[in-house]
């Protein structure tokens, strides 16, 4: 006598993989779907220098070099309440920040080909300690962007 056939209903043939093992293979092809689309986005993409607003304005764009950079001794007081700029090109290519009555709003800097980058500004003036209570919050710090891994 021969064997009895068993016939599946459940669906469509999945070639005899359990649910979980079907789950880890579907997680593992979107995780390196995910991981080759952000290696192949860049690190950072050129932005446009600050526009000049309507007159009258408090804020108008200038340039400034006015930073404590790593290789300032003073850069690592964390009693100096200045701004910081953590930089690959430190203050030697052109930097362009708005400000509303003293305090930095917002900055970019050059690249070596004269490309400007906004500027990513840290929440805090690390590693300085003091001058939250200033006007604005006081100094900031400003990262260049894909400088620091994660910022």
């Amino acid at each position: 006598m021969a064997d009895p056939v068993i016939v599946r209903t459940t669906g469509a043939y999945d070639g005899g993989m359990s649910a979980p093992r079907r789950w880890t293979k579907s997680a593992a092809v979107l995780g390196f779907t995910a991981a080759a689309l952000l290696a192949g986005s860049g690190i950072a993409t050129a932005d446009e220098w600050p526009p000049i607003p309507n007159y009258p304005s408090p804020s108008v764009p200038f340039e400034t070099k006015g930073f404590l950079t790593p290789t300032d001794p003073a850069y690592w007081n964390p009693f100096l309440a200045e701004n910081r700029l953590t930089s690959p090109y430190g203050t030697s290519t052109r930097i362009v920040c708005t400000a509303f009555h003293g305090v930095l709003t917002g900055c970019w800097q050059a690249d070596a080909q004269g490309n400007p980058h906004k500027l990513v500004a840290l929440p805090f003036d690390f590693p300085n300690v003091t001058g939250s209570s200033m006007p604005g919050g006081g100094p900031q710090h400003f990262v260049y962007p894909g400088f620091i891994p994660g910022i």
